[in-house]
């Protein structure tokens, strides 16, 4: 107890203070500086890929999509080097060997998780062949819905009901995508087979007129009447077609659907009814 009492009394508690409050200083210092450059790289991404002020480098969706995924990117990368630099600088710690551990270690768990290191190469195949961006209409597999998040190991999609589907992305063999190109707005509207026909597609060819000119922002080929495609046993089927902007099929289609038969109605044209059979038979005795 003596001789460490002794030790301690020798001790030059002044420089070991100012040594240590130079340390502390030192790393506040350093973490002020990653800080700042994190936040200036996120501003720098932000006004590249986001604002639309000057040369538009992506779409939109694909410039979100970047975006999201780079600052990620530059936050652990940031978060990495400043914690090797201060086991270097501060705790004199051998990041050499630091880091070749690290690497003996990401050997032995590439051998263990190869459907890990499968799906993050899937990730950077969708990213950099621009398969689908966030913000798109996508159909993987069973699963269809509005991407919501791409990661380097996983892709989130958020379906009509609002379920969210995570699909690995090593798993991801076909996609249908429903942003790309001009989408399709396809009504079948059945007429009573004895009702005029042609009167019947005059009115939806005037429908059709009233409605392109209403949506002209949202179509790109106008609806035009296509005209008798089958016939059933008492109905005849008429068809529409238009072309639109991605995502704006289905509001379309509905549209024509509500226009058609409320035209159909102050023209008097008739709209099938469901038959109703009813059987009698002979009365037991």
């Amino acid at each position: 107890m003596t001789d460490w009492f002794t030790a301690a009394r020798d001790l030059n508690w002044q420089d070991i203070a100012s040594k240590a409050l130079n340390e502390l200083v030192y790393v506040v210092l350093v973490l002020v500086i990653a800080r700042i450059s994190y936040g200036v790289l996120v501003y720098l991404l932000h006004r590249l890929l986001l604002v639309r002020t000057r040369k538009i480098l992506f779409d939109e969706s694909k410039a979100n999509t970047m975006y999201h995924l780079l600052r990620s990117v530059a936050f652990y990368v940031i978060t990495f080097t400043v914690i090797v630099h201060l086991l270097e600088r501060v705790f004199n710690f051998d990041t050499r060997t630091l880091l070749a551990s690290a690497s003996v270690l990401g050997v032995a768990l590439g051998f263990g998780s190869q459907s890990l290191v499968k799906d993050v190469i899937g990730g950077f195949f969708v990213l950099f062949e621009n398969q689908f961006s966030v913000g798109e209409y996508i159909k993987v597999g069973e699963f269809a819905g509005t991407v919501e998040e791409i990661g380097l190991r996983a892709t989130r999609l958020r379906d009509w009901g609002g379920e969210l589907h995570i699909i690995p992305n090593g798993s991801i063999t076909a996609v249908t995508n429903y942003n790309r190109g001009k989408m399709r707005a396809l009504v079948d509207i059945q007429v009573p087979s004895d009702e005029d026909l042609d009167r019947a597609m005059e009115v939806m060819h005037a429908v059709c007129e009233e409605v392109s000119r209403q949506y002209q922002d949202k179509i790109v080929e106008p609806p035009s009447v296509q005209g008798v495609i089958q016939f059933g046993e008492r109905n005849a089927v008429l068809r529409v077609i238009a072309y639109t902007k991605a995502n704006e099929q289905w509001g379309l289609e509905r549209e024509l659907r509500r226009r058609i038969q409320k035209a159909f109605l102050e023209e008097g044209i008739r709209i099938p009814q469901p038959q109703h059979v009813v059987i009698m038979g002979e009365k037991s005795p």
